[in-house]
């Protein structure tokens, strides 16, 4: 293998980069993230109207590529159309950031005791956070396979998908004037991400497509002021995370500086699970 031009490990220039949930708080930076440098973008979320005014958005500031695809990643039909729709637009597709995520049409329903949980919550979270990522998985590798290119994909979890919530923080705490907590459903559905993540990875390892997971840690995103006071002193960086703290290591793990690693998580959770 010839040495590369270190100066271009991170370029992105030629590639096309995949991101569902790219409408929400952390997708939304990660397109334009991948974007800036240099891949063409495809936008997928739920909302037509704002996927494509977000690729919009893209195309007019970083000079690329992109297309808003709507699409309900917990529906096989709904995968494969947009999987069409991309690679009619933008050609062959390189790079997958997995991220949709499901917290319920009602946050009241998400943040109920486990005793009292629902089970139709359950499975509404389940049907996007493992069986979405299952399918959008599936049907890209396949298209990577069939393209003969590889590529990367980008898994979101949560540090809840590897260790325990920390109940103590929710004490006082809100997110958009709910009371909140962590349910079993969140931390069951992200520690599956990490197994399937494992999984891929070495199922497709042959085929020269990587695939490693992104752990956040909580993300700065509308919790009140107890909220991030109790979080932030149970974090060695002493604060929660702010969105774009999340984009270099999509970056990093969606280009060449990645090229020799897959089958990881990358933890960004300012040392959250170091003690």
């Amino acid at each position: 293998m010839s040495e590369k031009d270190l100066s271009k490990l991170f370029d992105l220039f030629g590639r096309v980069a995949v991101v569902t949930g790219g409408t929400g708080i952390q997708g939304t930076r990660i397109t334009r993230g991948l974007a800036a440098y240099g891949a063409d973008v495809g936008v997928i979320d739920l909302d037509e109207d704002a996927t494509q005014a977000l690729a919009d958005e893209i195309k007019n500031e970083y000079g690329v590529n992109a297309i808003g695809v709507a699409c309900d990643v917990s529906n096989k039909k709904a995968v494969t159309a947009m999987v069409a729709k991309v690679c009619d637009a933008l050609g062959a597709i390189h790079v997958l950031h997995n991220n949709a995520a499901s917290k319920t049409d009602n946050p009241a329903d998400f943040f109920v005791p486990f005793e009292d949980f629902d089970f139709g919550v359950w499975r509404d979270i389940m049907s996007v956070n493992i069986d979405g990522m299952f399918l959008v998985a599936q049907a890209i590798g396949k298209q990577m396979i069939a393209q003969g290119t590889g590529g990367s994909i980008i898994q979101t979890a949560s540090t809840y998908g590897i260790v325990g919530p920390d109940f103590g923080i929710y004490e006082g705490s809100e997110y958009m004037g709910h009371t909140i907590t962590t349910p079993a459903a969140y931390s069951a559905s992200k520690g599956a991400v990490v197994a399937l993540t494992k999984y891929l990875a070495t199922y497709w390892g042959d085929k020269g497509i990587r695939v490693n997971t992104l752990v956040p840690g909580g993300i700065e995103s509308g919790q009140n002021e107890t909220f991030q006071k109790n979080y932030g002193a149970r974090v060695p960086l002493g604060r929660m995370a702010h969105v774009d703290e999340m984009v270099g290591a999509v970056v990093y793990l969606a280009s060449d500086a990645s090229s020799y690693m897959t089958g990881q998580m990358v933890v960004v959770d300012g040392g959250w699970t170091a003690w």
